[in-house]
């Protein structure tokens, strides 16, 4: 891939998340990712690749832009795998909540995991506790295997779970191990993330989310030597037909490699609201200011971005009505 793809997809987050941004506490999640979606479009179609979206909005017919198999780009220059979610926590935007994100992430075609739209159970660390942890384990287990790479006491691990009711198991062992737990209404993508930024002051990532963005937030964690591990959980038989129809087993973890192949991928994020490790859109008079994170595995660069935009010369950001 052309290295300067790094910066371009920047470009995408950095619309996504000022168009959606102005939807914020609205109480309308529909209008804010619509808002987001549209602009992400906008500006994919001026960046210099050969795209097919593996990871998106949903199927052809259920969603009008960035469907699964759509065509993203000019149609020159390289050929990648695109996974993209628009508004990483729509339901946060529409509270006016904490970690939305607009994300991209690209690796070389056939090099991203076409995962299905169902649950996957996860588990997610930074660079120091890599190879430590495994779905296979029992969460105390992981837990003082993460304190141990981390030298650190399990008192003062933090693990981040999404607030669901089907974690209740997990959070009482969390509690009972001593350990300390940030939940999280949504945006499991962030909170994978977040375990391999220090100032974050996240260790771990427990629970079972999207499958979709479970790819996302691999390739991510790729670029920044972190490690992902995914099972996906089929709910009913049709799901199930469906990994297997994919030559998934279900029975199997999902590794880095499998969710993410090569050495070859470009993440880019940018905060929609505000969170651990990125600022959420500002708006100051006739212009607005964004923070966005951009990585490749390949070299191996982390970059913060900061932008200011006038509101006036982009006509590819979707305004509120």
């Amino acid at each position: 891939m052309e290295r300067s793809l790094s910066m371009e997809l920047v470009r995408v987050t950095e619309a996504a998340a000022v168009s959606a941004s102005r939807w914020m506490g609205r109480g309308l999640k529909n209008e804010a990712d619509d808002a987001a979606t549209t602009a992400m479009r906008n500006v994919f179609d001026t960046i210099p690749m050969q795209g097919i979206v593996v990871i998106g909005e949903g199927e052809m017919d259920e969603a009008p832009m960035l469907y699964i198999g759509e065509e993203l780009g000019t149609g020159q220059g390289p050929e990648v795998d695109v996974a993209v979610d628009p508004l990483e926590g729509t339901n946060i935007v529409a509270a006016g909540g904490w970690n939305a994100l607009a994300v991209i992430a690209i690796a070389d075609k056939g090099n991203l995991l076409h995962a299905p739209d169902m649950y996957m159970d996860k588990i997610a660390v930074g660079p120091e506790a890599v190879g430590k942890v495994s779905l296979d384990a029992s969460v105390t287990e992981n837990l003082h295997a993460v304190a141990k790479a981390k030298n650190k006491e399990i008192g003062d691990i933090v693990a981040t779970v999404l607030a669901r009711d089907r974690h209740a198991k997990i959070i009482e062992e969390i509690r009972a191990a001593g350990a300390r737990i940030k939940l999280i209404t949504d945006g499991d993508v962030a909170a994978a993330i977040n375990t391999a930024f220090d100032e974050t002051g996240v260790d771990i990532m427990f629970g079972i989310g999207g499958a979709p963005e479970g790819v996302i937030a691999a390739a991510g964690l790729k670029c920044l030597g972190g490690e992902l591990q995914g099972r996906l959980m089929p709910m009913n038989d049709a799901e199930r037909e469906r990994c297997e129809k994919m030559g998934i087993d279900v029975e199997k973890i999902l590794y880095m490699d499998d969710l993410v192949k090569g050495d070859d991928a470009i993440f880019a994020a940018t905060g929609v609201t505000d969170g651990e490790l990125l600022r959420g859109v500002q708006f100051k008079g006739g212009y607005s200011e964004t923070h966005s994170l951009v990585m490749r595995s390949k070299s191996g660069t982390i970059r913060f971005v900061e932008g200011r935009h006038s509101m006036e010369k982009k006509p590819l950001l979707v305004m509120q009505d």
